[in-house]
């Protein structure tokens, strides 16, 4: 693809990868700046053919994609891409930072699955209210995982998981074998769930994604499960969700919820079992050094002619 001119969400993205990069490998492209939160005012939208959205918030960036008449390339700062999916169908493509956020989004599926289990949420807030409260928790070791979605980063939670010696089940749209042994399909959940201690999801958003975890899917877990959720909040229904949490049936580890952020009147804030992070899974210092390496990347590859990274493709 042809193209001039590559626009940045902000000037100092801009010039980390200006800095990462030889000048020969950008000589043949515009690197400017232009984003809802920081407006040249020497760029002309029609001139606009790649445009690079935020990493937070993009919202209000994405919502300037219209005035963008030559657009041909959004490319995101984040592995998922839902905000953006209806791009491809437009003719405009759209390209991730696919492997940017693999290790810290690993690291947290693992690190909320131990900590509710555990019940460190607990001890800390036993610490603040100065109670000492020995119990006996459940252990990660011999726990019946299922980690439902089977890309990049799911492959990563599963490695994590290994040494804890967990029974791992994956799960994807469609049964398969592949080199880690075999993939469920969703079609196999009802069977499935009522032998499941820890759920980890960790699928795209689609529309068949979409409130996967629905209330009978949390009816068929049996009391006490866990259910950990690093993909997007509205793969999980949330009234259902606090419908079953405020009996104390279950327990959930959640890095996103919906809506997003949680409002602070929202039920969800108070029910039982319940841990939240505020979807900090990917945001960890080994982010940045590595979105800059792959813009890098993807501006040579513009700028020489060839084909971006991580392209997203239509089925």
């Amino acid at each position: 693809m042809s193209i001039k001119t590559i626009a940045f969400p902000n000037s100092e993205l801009r010039n980390r990868v200006i800095a990462r990069i030889p000048a020969h490998q950008r000589a043949n492209v515009d690197l400017v700046v232009y984003s809802a939160e920081e407006k040249s005012a020497k760029v002309s939208r029609d001139d606009i053919d790649v445009l690079i959205l935020p990493y937070l918030d993009s919202a209000p960036t994405i919502a300037l994609l219209d005035d963008l008449p030559n657009l041909r390339l959004v490319v995101t700062q984040t592995t998922g891409y839902d905000p953006v999916a209806h791009l491809p169908e437009r003719g405009i493509a759209v390209a991730t930072a696919s492997g940017v956020h693999t290790g810290g989004t690993a690291e947290l599926a693992v690190a909320l699955t131990l900590a509710s289990l555990r019940g460190i949420d607990d001890a800390v807030r036993h610490q603040v209210a100065r109670i000492w409260d020995h119990r006996r928790h459940r252990s990660l070791q011999d726990r019946r995982v299922m980690i439902i979605g089977v890309g990049e980063i799911g492959a990563a939670i599963a490695d994590r998981f290994a040494p804890f010696d967990v029974k791992l089940t994956r799960v994807a749209t469609t049964a398969r074998e592949d080199d880690r042994g075999p993939v469920h399909g969703v079609d196999e959940l009802p069977r499935l769930l009522p032998h499941t201690e820890v759920v980890v999801l960790i699928t795209p958003l689609t529309d068949s994604t979409h409130h996967l975890v629905d209330r009978e899917f949390l009816s068929l877990l049996p009391d006490n499960a866990l259910i950990v959720n690093v993909a997007r909040g509205k793969v999980i229904d949330t009234d259902a969700l606090v419908a079953e949490l405020s009996t104390g049936r279950l327990h959930a580890a959640l890095d996103v919820v919906d809506p997003e952020p949680l409002p602070v009147d929202h039920p969800l804030w108070g029910t039982p079992n319940t841990l939240i992070t505020p979807h900090v899974g990917g945001d960890t210092s080994a982010f940045e050094p590595r979105v800059v390496q792959v813009l890098a990347e993807q501006v040579r590859r513009i700028n020489d002619g060839e084909k971006p990274l991580n392209l997203v493709r239509i089925d």
